[in-house]
């Protein structure tokens, strides 16, 4: 079982990997300090569980929870905390599990022999019309301008940023309420999920490029869009496909 720890704490996340070393067929695939990076590791690496701290700076654990939630397959979640009172809000985040520190070796065994997921062969697939075209022409944005529509054909991308996600489109950009998962199955097979955050309208992807500083990230630019788009390593097979295709 592919294993991710987040902690903002590094001493924390040692002792973590050194209790599942007693545990045969666990690997961690990756760490995090922070709720932000652990939702890219996450999204890149795929892990099957997350071990995962609730006091963070920025986007805490529980608000991590709650968009892995969103995923077609999440992973599944245990809690890791000092403080018992966040119990009830971690249940409700969808967790597998709840583990107070210092954590023991007993809890944490039997934390993971009550942890159960889906598989990732179970994932469904994005669902269209029967003639593959979107379930919907537009999407709604209330404004200061009252309720307007943006057609699907202006969309160039969705990008979410917790709460909110933008709609950037070819007069503006607009916020919506609706989750990027929502907005994967109403618009496929026109978008393409090109990272966690971001859902791209491919008659406008332009090209893909590798990060200018010399990192092993790379980009898609869009037709009309003054910035790229992060695209992310789990996603980029499938970005290079689509390029290759078209």
């Amino acid at each position: 079982m592919r294993v991710v720890i987040v902690d903002d704490e590094p001493l924390a996340r040692e002792r973590l990997k050194r209790l599942l070393q007693e545990f045969p067929g666990y690997e961690v695939v990756g760490e995090a300090g922070d709720g932000e990076t652990a939702l890219d590791v996450i999204d890149d690496e795929e892990p099957d569980l997350v071990l995962l701290d609730i006091r963070m700076g920025g986007i805490d654990g529980l608000q991590v929870a709650r968009q892995l939630a969103e995923m077609d397959v999440p992973p599944a979640v245990i809690f890791t905390t000092a403080y018992s009172e966040h119990a009830l809000s971690a249940f409700d985040a969808s967790a597998q599990g709840y583990l107070l520190k210092p954590i023991r070796l007993e809890k944490l065994r039997d934390a993971l022999q009550r942890v159960r997921k889906p598989t990732r062969a179970q994932k469904p697939a994005p669902v269209a019309d029967e003639d593959g075209s979107p379930k919907r022409e537009f999407v709604l944005a209330t404004t200061r301008d009252g309720l307007i529509r943006v057609p699907v054909g202006e969309i160039l991308y969705f990008l979410a940023d917790q709460k909110y996600t933008t709609v950037c489109h070819l007069h503006g950009e607009v916020l919506i309420e609706e989750s990027l998962k929502t907005l994967e199955q109403d618009f496929a097979p026109l978008f393409l999920r090109v990272h966690r955050k971001a859902l791209v309208n491919t008659r406008y992807i332009a090209g893909l490029e590798r990060d200018r500083q010399g990192e092993q990230h790379h980009w898609l630019k869009i037709k009309h869009a003054s910035e790229p788009l992060p695209v992310s390593r789990r996603r980029l097979a499938e970005v290079r496909r689509f390029l290759t295709d078209t």
